[in-house]
């Protein structure tokens, strides 16, 4: 993509990728580095960085690594969660605009970490709470984020797959 200030790229990619690490769990604690945090700090505010969360619908994951797809229910959120409040907006759908300067006084109530939900290629909902929560401070590591009360899993394209092609197949790297 080209855009008035040059070219563009989308990145779409699973919350705990594309959030600034450095607002996390992940980073804070574990040390660990992540696509949002890279490009925040290569790219500073013209990186726009989009989180999206739920409460409750169906997901299409697996329940290990290497495991069978399947149409998974989602829990309800947990009441100390970011998805617990937004879902006490009693909004099924909307986008909060968290850059600096937008709506401070959103960001300041939302300032305190609480836990954030990420459920991805896995989803275990027998331990949701160790496998899937995280505290995290929702307006430094966003600049927006989508909240849909209930959501509908993905259906996936039919792909043919043959023995033997590599690991990034369709794409091939």
């Amino acid at each position: 993509m080209h855009g008035p200030r040059g070219p563009l790229a989308v990145v779409w990619a699973h919350n705990a990728h594309i959030g600034d690490a450095r607002f996390t769990d992940m980073g804070r604690e574990r040390g660990e580095l992540n696509i949002g945090q890279l490009c925040r700090q290569a790219y500073g505010r013209d990186a726009a960085l989009i989180g999206f969360g739920t409460d409750t619908g169906t997901v299409a994951a697996a329940s290990d690594w290497d495991g069978p797809m399947e149409i998974m229910t989602v829990r309800p959120s947990r009441p100390d969660s970011y998805e617990a409040w937004c879902h006490r907006v009693g909004i099924d759908r909307f986008l909060f605009d968290m850059r600096p300067g937008a709506h401070d006084d959103l960001r300041r109530v939302m300032a305190d970490p609480r836990l954030e939900r990420y459920i991805g290629v896995i989803y275990r909902p027998e331990t949701e709470r160790w496998s899937h929560y995280s505290a995290a401070t929702l307006p430094a590591q966003y600049d927006a984020f989508v909240w849909f009360d209930e959501t509908q899993a993905v259906t996936p394209l039919a792909t043919p797959v043959t023995a033997g092609e590599d690991e990034t197949y369709p794409f091939g790297l």
